[in-house]
């Protein structure tokens, strides 16, 4: 019977909290060592930007009043802050790679406040490419050319009105980039708990079947 079968794993689109209280961006200091984009293994398409190379430096933007714990910046990258590098890895998450050691040139505060003396400690982590796919036949996504790729499923996206996983093809991972959304990093239910329970910042956690983007306002398809 239906009703005994276990209902489908939960799902959160993950971004960083733009206008919050810990509101943090990166970006690279020049020069930066710069690695060829992934490809997809079964027909070569780029499916991610290009891979950010030691040595790693970069530069904070405060908008907010505190550092996060989480920030973001261009590429497929993100930082981490230390505390929140050892919970992930203490607690035994997988899902994020990397976690190499980078330095801080400097700081800069869009708002008034007082100055750091010595910079906080952050990690370079990338999310894995996992092979959790989107259900095509269940999601509302409006895409711009037809999915032609079976493997990485990688085509533009003009809107998104909710999205979910097909059933099985999950492989457990907390934290990774689905097949034919690779722009978007998506984490599991244990991870939003993680989130909740240690108080990390500058994280937004939205349900993928609620979450909406659609700059150009086309609606869902």
């Amino acid at each position: 019977m239906a009703s005994d079968l276990p209902p489908d794993p939960r799902f959160f689109l993950l971004e960083d909290e733009e206008w919050g209280l810990y509101d943090t961006k990166f970006s690279k200091v020049e020069p930066t060592n710069r690695g060829d984009p992934p490809p997809c293994p079964k027909c070569g398409k780029t499916i991610g930007m290009l891979t950010w190379l030691p040595p790693y430096r970069a530069e904070l933007e405060l908008h907010g009043r505190e550092l996060g714990d989480f920030v973001g910046g261009p590429g497929n990258e993100v930082l981490i802050s230390e505390r929140m590098k050892e919970a992930f890895q203490a607690e035994g998450l997988v899902g994020l790679l990397g976690f190499h050691p980078m330095e801080v040139v400097r700081i800069r505060r869009r708002r008034k406040g007082p100055k750091f003396d010595t910079p906080p400690s952050y990690f370079v982590v990338t999310a894995r490419f996992g092979r959790g796919a989107v259900d095509e036949a269940r999601s509302r996504l409006r895409r711009n050319k037809p999915v032609t790729c079976p493997e990485c499923r990688n085509t533009g996206v003009e809107a998104i009105h909710g999205f979910t996983l097909e059933p099985s093809t999950w492989e457990g991972e907390d934290v990774f980039r689905p097949r034919g959304l690779q722009g978007d990093m998506v984490v599991s239910e244990r991870f939003a708990e993680f989130v909740q329970r240690h108080g990390f910042t500058n994280m937004k956690l939205t349900p993928t079947n609620e979450y909406v983007w659609d700059p150009l306002r086309k609606g869902p398809p």
